[in-house]
Formats: structure tokens, C-alpha cells, sequence
């Protein structure tokens, strides 16, 4: 299988072409550096990403929190990830990298607070 990925590591934006079978990767070209090699083996083999969303609060005058993961996530676990942050319901106060969700499907990442939600 090949597959064309834009980097984007660096504003470049290399067309780098990954040649292989599920992780093993046959070939690698197009890239300019080993940062924008890497990213491309990597997102051949297991795409990863930052997942940004909103989760609600108990708060009627700010009734959403703006979350992020702490760090990538697989993409395919996305949309399961989205699932779980639909469910989640936070209480004030919280600040920015509170943890809302410790965690996240078994991932090792947890999905932490990136606003504040003020105490009454």
C-alpha cells in the first residue's frame, strides 16, 4: 500500500509517500528532515492526534468548558473519546489542566480543562 501524507511539522508542508503493509514500512520519500520523516512513519503506521472539544457545566452562565487532551490520541478513538465528553459534567471551579476526564479509554492521556469555570 502507498500513501501520500502532507507534513506538517514545519510550514514546508513536505509530500511524503509511505510505502509498506500495515507497520511495516518498505519505503519512505519526499521528506526534507528526520522530524518530517518520523511524523510520516508515525502517521502510516498510527495516526495520533489533539482532540479538542467542549464538555457541559453546572454553571447556567458559562454552560460549556472547553477541554483538550493532554496529549495525542489515536485517531481512530476519536469519535469514542467524543462519546465519553458528551456524558461529562463539570462543577465550578475549575481551571486551565484541571483534569476532567483522568484517562481517556484506557489511552494513558487524560482530558484536561483549557478555560476556567469561576466559583460562585
Amino acid at each position: 500500500m502507498e500513501k501520500l501524507i502532507i507534513c506538517t511539522v514545519c510550514p514546508q508542508g513536505c509530500r511524503i509517500t509511505v510505502t509498506g503493509e500495515g507497520s511495516d514500512i518498505a519505503s519512505v520519500s519526499g521528506f526534507t528532515c528526520a522530524r518530517g520523516e518520523a511524523y510520516a512513519r508515525q502517521e502510516f503506521v498510527c495516526p495520533v492526534r489533539i482532540l479538542t472539544g467542549s464538555v457541559r457545566t453546572c454553571d447556567c452562565a458559562e454552560p460549556l468548558l472547553p477541554v483538550r487532551s493532554a496529549d495525542r490520541i489515536p485517531r481512530d478513538k476519536i469519535p469514542e473519546c467524543m462519546k465519553i465528553l458528551r456524558t461529562v459534567k463539570v462543577k465550578p471551579p475549575v481551571h486551565i489542566r484541571d483534569v476532567v476526564v483522568k484517562d481517556i479509554l484506557g489511552t494513558g492521556v487524560d482530558i484536561v480543562a483549557s478555560g476556567e469555570l469561576a466559583g460562585k
